[in-house]
């Protein structure tokens, strides 16, 4: 390898359809996230990966479901495995359960990636623990389309333990949530499984949103970060 290529990469090279799809995403106008809960569509959004490394390891799933006027939306989902050169090992794949085929098998990935953007549109993205998913997303978008994903994002991790303090020491992961409020999920540590289960503290969170008079996505965005205040200081 020429020493050369260690401050160069190559640009991804997308078909024109690609490019003209990803353009067309492009130019959709931002959201108001200032609407009212129940005027917006937000998109709940897991991933499963080769690991936890946020350097090294890569993205080879993505689960997603939109909440639309404070309801979820089962028809309005997606679930896709992009397609990987070589499948994770053993200890990976008996975590998120995608077998050695079925990543071989998966969707090419930037069509995957496109796919997904077209999904999301300009919704604001949900998550719990958003740094991981962010990461992994933003990576797989930088390296196989070329773009810098600049997108809303609102942390159940944070926004949960804000409003509920009184169980922030106690409760760290999804599944203390989730279990606080009796949260089914059907297969844990798959994307789609796992988004659904977050949309759904999402709406259990929303009871006590409304006493505290958050209405909207950029309220929630404020919560998030006070409560990240919080955490760096106490």
């Amino acid at each position: 390898m020429n020493w050369l290529s260690r401050f160069f990469t190559a640009q991804p090279e997308l078909t024109p359809e690609q490019a003209q799809r990803l353009a067309a995403w492009q130019a959709l106008p931002a959201a108001d996230l200032r609407q009212s809960f129940s005027q917006s569509r937000y998109v709940v959004v897991d991933v499963e990966t080769s690991g936890l490394n946020l350097v090294k390891d890569h993205l080879i799933a993505i689960g997603a479901v939109a909440v639309q006027a404070g309801k979820i939306n089962f028809a309005d989902s997606l679930e896709i495995v992009l397609q990987q050169r070589h499948a994770s090992d053993r200890d990976n794949i008996l975590i998120h359960g995608i077998g050695g085929t079925a990543q071989e098998e998966g969707v090419q990935p930037v069509e995957a990636l496109l796919l997904f953007l077209e999904y999301l549109g300009k919704s604001p993205l949900i998550a719990f623990h958003v740094e991981f998913d962010e990461t992994m997303v933003r990576r797989a978008l930088k390296s196989k389309i070329g773009m810098d994903l600049k997108h809303p994002w609102a942390d159940l991790a944070y926004i949960a333990p804000a409003l509920y303090p009184d169980l922030a020491r106690q409760f760290r992961a999804l599944d203390d949530w989730t279990n606080y409020f009796g949260i089914r999920n059907y297969a844990r540590h798959n994307a789609l499984a796992d988004a659904l289960s977050t949309a759904q503290l999402f709406l259990a969170l929303s009871e006590r949103m409304a006493e505290k008079a958050i209405e909207n996505y950029k309220e929630l965005q404020e919560l998030d970060k006070a409560q990240r205040w919080v955490n760096r200081i106490s």
